[in-house]
């Protein structure tokens, strides 16, 4: 019992995976060439017995071909020929090395479908000629051509001139046979009449308005005598070419907008290399509004928008029928621009209920215009649950502000809100600051009364004459002196608040007419001019009471 639930646990998933990869390797060996090795992206054959008399393919069915990425072949002498198809199954591969073989001819287009090919190794084989045709259209970081017999001729030129004009220092040391069988090294190797082609393109101007025709016209020169071809590329527009001998046209019928700024190229090719003269051709045509949404949120509200124009289409906004005027509460805003294509948005700065409302884009140039429009709702009005009243009236009048090129998409020359937004704060702005200032001139005259009301608590009496708060008012009193003391009838605190002038005190008599009594005591009272504003009252020494000692 327990042999079985051992074997039918982890130890059986187990064996189950090491069968199936038994299972796969069986069948890529299967699909694998004698003598040679196959994983499931490389192949490489290096057994020389028996060896490959061909290139080496897999059998359908059994293997991903596309899946190859590097093909090794060395010491296969009786390998000569590499056959259009033969590589065209591998459609994944960038690596292939065929080294110490016996290669002799690669036909034209045997890597026309390998647009992945990188690297290509040829050392030492038996190549006498090999075509720059052959790779014209690869990529090619590396071409290792050493150790072949090449025969001095202009159908090997083209490889002197790419070992030229290569970037990487590291050059190859390459060599061909002239006829006498004797080496001469590919840099010295000169050939009259082999040179590289030209080519010149004779192209009008190539501003266009969408829907006319154009024509262009190429000729080329070289010897030996270039061929002449057009590089269109993805050209839309419907167009044909016509070929003479070293003359040759493009003809070009109702272009199509999207063309605009794309390249066309007259290209001449001999067996030395090729070259070429190109023309960007520039489309004219009136604004599209291709794109148009309902306003999304983010960091702000935008109103997302794509339009396409050429020369560039100036853009203008309405709400509710009338012109929005931009400013730095709402402007239009431009994220990506490709060629004559546009994508951006109408920038909101906090929108309330007063936003709601249609919106409007006008996108115009000289060949025409365009407008859509979209209805926006950013928030309910008060009072109304959410709901959406009827839209407001219109709260924007037309200023006369000129409509925005996309080159400068805000109009920062009259600053007008753009909605209700704006009046709202600046009357907010203003409320707060006029709170701010009437509270610090309260809590500013605060200050100064409580810093008054703290010297009179620290003077001589206890107060001080300050006439405009009705503190120590002096009084005139028949028969007790030129002038008396009395305390403010409403200050308790004062420390006169006590005197009294009544019947219930010693004789006012007894202490001069310059006292006043406190208590039972007569004070002497020193009138002081700047206190009372008294400025020929003078000290008298008999106002001090008897027996009491005089002071300085």
């Amino acid at each position: 019992m327990s042999s079985w639930t051992r074997w039918h646990g982890p130890a059986m998933a187990r064996l189950w995976v090491f069968c199936w990869l038994v299972v796969g390797f069986w069948r890529a060996a299967l699909a694998c060439p004698t003598s040679c090795r196959c994983s499931a992206s490389r192949i490489w054959c290096s057994d020389p017995i028996p060896g490959i008399m061909a290139f080496p393919r897999l059998e359908p069915n059994t293997a991903d071909p596309e899946n190859i990425t590097e093909i090794y072949i060395a010491n296969q002498k009786r390998l000569e020929i590499i056959n259009e198809d033969d590589v065209e199954a591998y459609v994944g591969l960038k690596n292939l090395t065929i080294v110490d073989s016996g290669l002799k001819f690669v036909a034209h287009k045997a890597f026309l479908k390998n647009g992945n090919l990188q690297h290509i190794n040829f050392t030492r084989n038996k190549l006498t000629s090999l075509s720059r045709k052959h790779f014209r259209h690869l990529d090619l970081s590396e071409l290792i051509l050493v150790g072949n017999p090449f025969a001095c001729s202009c159908d090997i030129m083209w490889i002197k001139t790419l070992q030229e004009t290569k970037s990487s220092p590291e050059t190859q040391d390459l060599y061909c046979l002239n006829e006498s069988s004797k080496n001469i090294p590919l840099v010295n190797l000169q050939i009259p009449n082999c040179g590289l082609p030209s080519a010149s393109l004779a192209a009008p101007n190539l501003t266009v308005e969408e829907g006319k025709s154009i024509t262009l016209s190429c000729s080329v020169a070289g010897d030996p005598v270039p061929s002449l071809y057009w590089d269109v590329g993805n050209l839309v527009s419907k167009h044909m070419n016509e070929t003479s001998h070293t003359q040759g046209s493009l003809r070009i019928t109702n272009i199509s907008s999207d063309d605009s700024g794309k390249q066309i190229s007259c290209v001449a090719e001999n067996l030395v290399g090729e070259d070429q003269d190109s023309v960007n051709l520039t489309v004219h045509f009136a604004p599209t509004i291709t794109f148009l949404e309902s306003p999304t949120s983010d960091h702000h509200w935008c109103i997302p928008f794509t339009v396409k124009g050429n020369p560039k289409p100036a853009l203008q906004w309405f709400y509710n029928r009338a012109i929005l005027n931009e400013s730095k509460y709402i402007c239009t805003k431009i994220h990506v621009t490709n060629h004559t294509e546009y994508h951006g948005c109408l920038q909101l700065d906090n929108p309330t209920h007063m936003n709601n409302g249609d919106y409007k884009l006008v996108a115009k140039n000289e060949y025409g215009k365009d407008e859509k429009q979209i209805s926006a709702h950013f928030m309910g009005w008060p009072g109304d649950d959410g709901a959406d009243p009827n839209y407001p009236d219109v709260i924007y009048e037309d200023y006369g502000t000129a409509a925005n090129d996309i080159g400068d998409t805000t109009n920062r020359s009259n600053e007008i809100p753009s909605t209700g937004v704006a009046d709202k704060t600046d009357r907010e702005h203003l409320s707060v600051y006029a709170v701010v200032v009437i509270a610090s001139v309260v809590g500013f005259c605060l200050l100064v009364m409580l810093f008054l009301l703290k010297l009179a608590r620290h003077s001589k009496f206890g107060m001080k004459d300050f006439s405009w708060f009705g503190i120590g008012k002096v009084k005139s009193r028949q028969g007790v002196g030129p002038a008396s003391v009395i305390s403010n009838d409403d200050d308790s605190a004062s420390p006169l608040h006590h005197i009294s002038n009544g019947s219930n005190t010693p004789s006012s008599s007894e202490g001069g007419p310059d006292a006043v009594i406190i208590g039972m005591t007569k004070i002497p009272v020193i009138e002081n001019p700047q206190y009372f504003g008294i400025t020929n009252s003078q000290l008298k020494p008999d106002t001090w009471p008897r027996g009491s000692p005089k002071t300085a």
